[in-house]
């Protein structure tokens, strides 16, 4: 297991190093003059090329790379063009509000979506299980932008139950939680009732139950633990889009997160602001995949010789 975790752990630089690149080339690709913004539009031009020396534009695109990627590793992602604050200060205050919703949404798909694929599995073919499924279906199907519309319309303009806008209070959260949790919650149902049937189907399923064991004991102890392997890698692959739903359902309810802070950064062409946030979005995924694969190495010792 150490050293799986270890040859995992070392592959990590690399492919933060590959991402970073491609971050960077993706940004300057762009149209537009950072320089251009920052010094405004009034500015003379003998102001925007004193701007270009100041942020380093006049350099090659090698030299560029090395001084981001140097900056980068201590922290300093540069000045927003927008608000004129440091980077990292603006991404410091905007991050907690997307991790706490990323973590809402994410409970809420694993504490829903495998219990309710256990159960489908476990009744496959009867009511349980077709509603299961039903529903898994919908929410797959349904994008969350309208249903964040819908659910602002329904619980907070007709009933008056949940605040509209904004993050101040737990009421806050349940909208935005729901509209962003309900596709992970629908892909991991499914994928909890396939996994399980599969394993309810093996022979050490059927040897368990031979030797008297209840229901409830087989499924918790011998069948789940192995259909787990599928759903934490699913879980991993996921995340991405989880942070993909977020710009769109940040954006619908006002959330103060990194998602709403994208659409304004890619309003105003704030490139830096920009290329930190997406670095910062890929580093999460790539550190969460990473976990998933630890995860699963503990799960399936088989994993850790292949």
């Amino acid at each position: 297991m150490k050293l799986y975790f270890a040859r995992k752990f070392l592959m990590l630089p690399l492919v933060l190093l590959g991402v970073s690149l491609l971050v960077f080339l993706a940004i300057r690709a762009l149209p537009g003059d950072p320089a251009r913004l920052m010094a405004g539009p009034e500015a003379t031009q003998e102001a925007v090329d004193n701007m270009r020396i100041r942020l380093g534009l006049e350099r090659s695109l090698i030299e560029q790379y090395v001084s981001f990627l140097w900056n980068a590793l201590h922290g300093d992602f540069g000045i927003s063009i927008q608000s004129k604050l440091p980077v990292t200060h603006e991404i410091a205050e905007r991050f907690p509000y997307t991790l706490a919703l990323a973590l809402c949404a994410y409970g809420l798909a694993t504490l829903v979506g495998v219990p309710a694929g256990v159960v489908a599995a476990t009744h496959k073919g009867g009511w349980p299980d077709q509603i299961v499924m039903l529903v898994a279906i919908a929410g797959a199907s349904i994008a969350n932008f309208w249903l964040a519309l819908m659910s602002m319309n329904l619980f907070s303009v007709q009933l008056g139950w949940l605040p509209l806008l904004g993050a101040s209070s737990w009421k806050h959260f349940i909208m935005p939680t729901f509209a962003l949790g309900l596709l992970p919650t629908a892909i991991i149902a499914r994928m909890t009732r396939s996994s399980m049937v599969e394993v309810l189907s093996q022979d050490y399923v059927r040897t368990a139950r031979a030797k008297g064991l209840s229901d409830a004991v087989v499924h918790r102890k011998h069948a789940l633990r192995n259909a787990l392997i599928p759903i934490v890698t699913i879980i991993g692959l996921n995340f991405g889009s989880v942070l993909g739903g977020a710009v769109v359902t940040e954006s619908v309810f006002n959330w103060p997160g990194i998602g709403r802070l994208l659409v304004d950064s890619v309003s105003y062409r704030d490139y830096p602001m920009i290329q930190a946030l997406i670095l910062l979005a890929v580093v999460c995924v790539v550190v969460i995949n990473f976990l998933a694969d630890v995860i699963i190495a503990a799960l399936n010792p088989r994993i850790r010789f292949d």
